[in-house]
């Protein structure tokens, strides 16, 4: 596409005014209604909203009848948190607009979302929580704009959030749960479940670099999360989005100002610390929902976008990540072990809760990770790999006390150049209990995918 396209941004959202807010799932109330939005900062949640239904398509038509994207269903961001939101210049948004353009053509368009918990939905309680009316997911939100924007065409919502999973499980598991659905555009949080470690910052490298790298070519778009105590992985993230020149959003950002300002408090925000509140969720929405708007304004800004071809800002090593679960391969030998399925979003495992407990494979991998089951009822137990005979990590299984279950993906073996190993998983001697359920085995060939 040449600037100037004949695209215009009237054409782009000529029909928005055809249909109120839609929404997509997260297992959240929807009672479709969608409210103006407003620059100004707002001491409370009841005195952001107002209620759609009392506007009519005049009220948001400029004075020469242009007519105006719907605004955000919230208005609890300025002008100058908005800005902290987009605070990197440069970004390449050239792939996020032609996204835009394939929709306002009214061809069929995939957008998915891949991340942690709170992608996958979770809401906390939040003190002010009780003032929102509508309490949706971000994800939910993001959907909506797509839906709201331009309701003749058709889409499909990917949600790939998986609860307490971080970017280097992300990177094993985003061929299958996003990238062979061939989507559009994607958007990646993990800045909550990963930290600002050199592991992390390699692992999220690798993963948005799959991405770009797909062979169709998918938009990008970086969403950066922070508990309440402004916790979060962003910094290394931000390198990594930076140096590639993609469209980064940072909610981060936004509540630092807000919690500096008094404008809320960490109560307000989120009711346990990680999880933003259905506030803080409403604010994720309303940043994206802005920043998509203010890429339709800026239309005429735009080119054909550019292959992706930027070298690794760490070390590409997860070329043809994978997991290997019971469907996908069959063990040399297992004692006390049998297929099961303990885990729903991971559910075609081997399971043991014998004291001679061990499972043993053939792979093909240059890098090796397991991903296997954390329980809190005491009896999980401490498992021992050996790559070729050699140890290579410890599992354990025993989160008695913890906040919950959870799949845990732990990086056991690396290497530049794939081979075929013998992988052996066994209990440990001075294990303090039997359980141990494998969820899947992580593999990379360490190749790029060029």
């Amino acid at each position: 596409m040449k600037k100037g396209s004949i695209f215009t941004i009237s054409f782009l959202i000529m029909a928005i005014f055809m249909t109120a807010l839609g929404t997509t799932s997260c297992q959240h109330e929807d009672d479709n209604k969608t409210a103006a939005g407003s620059d100004a900062p707002s001491p409370s949640v009841k005195e952001s909203v107002q209620d759609m239904d009392s506007l009519t398509v005049e009220d948001q038509m400029k004075d020469s009848g242009s007519p105006q994207l719907v605004l955000p269903a919230t208005a609890y961001v300025s002008e100058e948190e908005m800005a902290l939101a987009d605070y990197w210049k440069g970004s390449k948004e050239d792939a996020l607009f032609a996204v835009i353009q394939k929709a306002a053509a009214g061809e069929k368009v995939t957008i998915a979302v891949i991340g942690g918990s709170i992608t996958q939905g979770t809401i906390s309680n939040g003190v002010q929580d009780k003032d929102v009316s509508d309490k949706k997911c971000y994800a939910d939100i993001f959907f909506s704009w797509w839906q709201t924007t331009f309701p003749d065409t058709e889409f499909e919502f990917i949600n790939a959030g998986i609860g307490a999973t971080d970017s280097y499980l992300g990177v094993h598991r985003v061929e299958e749960d996003v990238l062979n659905k061939k989507p559009d555009l994607v958007l990646v949080e993990f800045a909550v479940n990963d930290s600002n470690t050199p592991f992390y910052k390699k692992s999220y490298d690798n993963l948005v670099r799959t991405i770009a790298k797909a062979e169709n070519a998918p938009a990008v778009l970086l969403l950066f999360m922070a508990q309440s105590n402004l916790e979060s992985a962003q910094e290394n993230q931000s390198i990594i989005g930076f140096s590639y020149s993609l469209p980064m959003v940072s909610y981060r950002n936004v509540i630092k100002e807000m919690l500096e300002t008094g404008k809320f408090d960490e109560k307000d925000l989120s009711g346990d610390t990680v999880h933003p509140s259905a506030l803080g969720h409403a604010i994720t929405g309303e940043i994206l929902w802005r920043y998509l708007n203010s890429i339709c304004e800026n239309a005429d800004e735009y080119t054909e976008p550019e292959t992706f071809s930027k070298d690794a800002v760490t070390k590409e090593c997860y070329g043809g990540a994978k997991i290997l679960d019971s469907e996908k391969i069959l063990p040399d030998s297992m004692t006390g072990f049998e297929e099961n399925s303990v885990f729903p979003a991971f559910p075609h495992g081997f399971s043991c809760e014998d004291e001679n407990g061990e499972i043993q494979f053939t792979l093909s991998f240059a890098n090796l990770g397991i991903l296997y089951y954390c329980q809190t009822d005491g009896n999980g137990g401490q498992y021992e790999v050996f790559v070729d005979g050699e140890p290579a990590a410890v599992l354990d299984a025993d989160f008695k006390g913890g906040w919950g279950n959870y799949a845990k993906a732990q990086e056991c073996y690396t290497s530049d150049e794939p081979a075929e190993h013998e992988v052996l998983i066994k209990i440990k001697e001075d294990s303090t209990g039997n359980a141990f359920s494998l969820l899947g085995i992580l593999v990379s060939d360490g190749k790029t995918n060029d």
